[in-house]
């Protein structure tokens, strides 16, 4: 396993990422404790999870599976927050009323005094970041919280919010979380080369496209009880011929290395310019295994080539950046009523 730096700060962590949106839903909570404990054993110091995950129920698993005191001490956790927690209208979004009570909250389901990397799930325009950024900064001066981070952010509400934090001398995001793999390369468009001129970490969700990357589903046919049902998922989103003719050739370049689709569209992904850990997803222990081998994964410069030459950079084979953004960026007092 290797270990990379946390944007600018002097924080090192895993290659790989782990992700638990999956932790008491799909995968109940004896099976995902397995997982978090053979993704430690095998070198993994970064977890990553949210208050949204399984109704709050993720954060609760996570929590118990780190409770002894070395493996909080040496895991650098992170979570995040926005979508609502109930029905009132208060408890969700990026304000300072929820935003403190969303901390609390997750820290209290974690089982910790405090939280490595407290990231925004998603932007919008209702709450002006100022507010949002004063409200994390007294975090971190309280010390339940070290760094901030956000996700799915467009690369001029990332610039915004730097200069914000610069202004008024409040702590800055160090990463930026976006949805980023071999299909979308839309996060290089504007997103990476932003994060990386500015010192933010890029720590990519989705690596292999909710499962479309790991060689288990086809043209033809795939997994009866996967995501990804004739040719769509359940985001209706739609993988195009050219997303068939990528995953036909990450086939064939598995072959030859004699790994895993998966392990390859992770390692791919993780050696990409700028992005510092790929967050997996693995629903059952045979997935992490899998997911955990892309680090023995070597792709040469001819390797690279071939994958550009059909799938090349900044281009789209499916739709899921976008898709992913489900937000409105315009603030509410100014829509039009028809």
């Amino acid at each position: 396993m290797e270990y990379r730096s946390l944007g600018r700060t002097g924080v090192q962590v895993s290659q790989i990422c782990l992700g638990t949106m999956m932790f008491g839903g799909k995968t109940d909570r004896v099976e995902s404790i397995r997982i978090i404990d053979h993704a430690l054993d095998n070198g993994v110091n970064f977890v990553d999870t949210a208050n949204v995950y399984a109704g709050n129920e993720s954060e609760r698993i996570v929590g118990e599976a780190l409770a002894t005191a070395d493996k909080r001490q040496k895991t650098i956790l992170a979570t995040k927050f926005h979508f609502p927690q109930g029905e009132d209208v208060n408890a969700r979004g990026l304000s300072r009323r929820h935003l403190l009570e969303a901390c609390d909250a997750s820290l209290k389901r974690l089982r910790t005094d405090w939280i490595d990397l407290y990231q925004l799930h998603r932007c919008n325009a209702d709450v002006p970041i100022d507010e949002t950024l004063r409200a994390l900064d007294d975090l971190i001066h309280a010390g339940k919280v070290r760094y901030i981070g956000c996700s799915m952010f467009p690369s001029w509400q990332m610039v915004e919010s730097l200069w914000v934090a610069k202004e008024l001398g409040l702590n800055r995001f160090v990463c930026e979380q976006p949805a980023y793999h071999m299909l979308d390369r839309t996060a290089e468009r504007e997103v990476i080369p932003a994060a990386r001129s500015f010192g933010l970490a890029i720590i990519p969700w989705g690596p292999l496209c909710g499962g479309l990357l790991t060689g288990k589903y086809s043209r033809d046919q795939g997994d009866p009880d996967g995501r990804w049902q004739a040719g769509k998922d359940n985001n209706n989103r739609e993988a195009t011929p050219l997303a068939w003719d990528v995953i036909d050739l990450l086939r064939t370049l598995a072959d030859e290395k004699g790994c895993s689709v998966s392990q390859l569209a992770l390692a791919w992904c993780a050696a990409q310019p700028g992005v510092t850990a790929p967050i997996i997803g693995p629903r059952t222990f045979e997935q992490v295994a899998d997911n955990l081998g892309a680090v023995n994964v070597r792709l040469d410069p001819a390797d690279f080539e071939r994958i550009d030459a059909l799938m090349p950079p900044h281009s789209v084979a499916v739709r899921y950046y976008d898709r992913a953004i489900a937000v409105d960026f315009r603030p509410h007092g100014h829509r039009s009523v028809v």
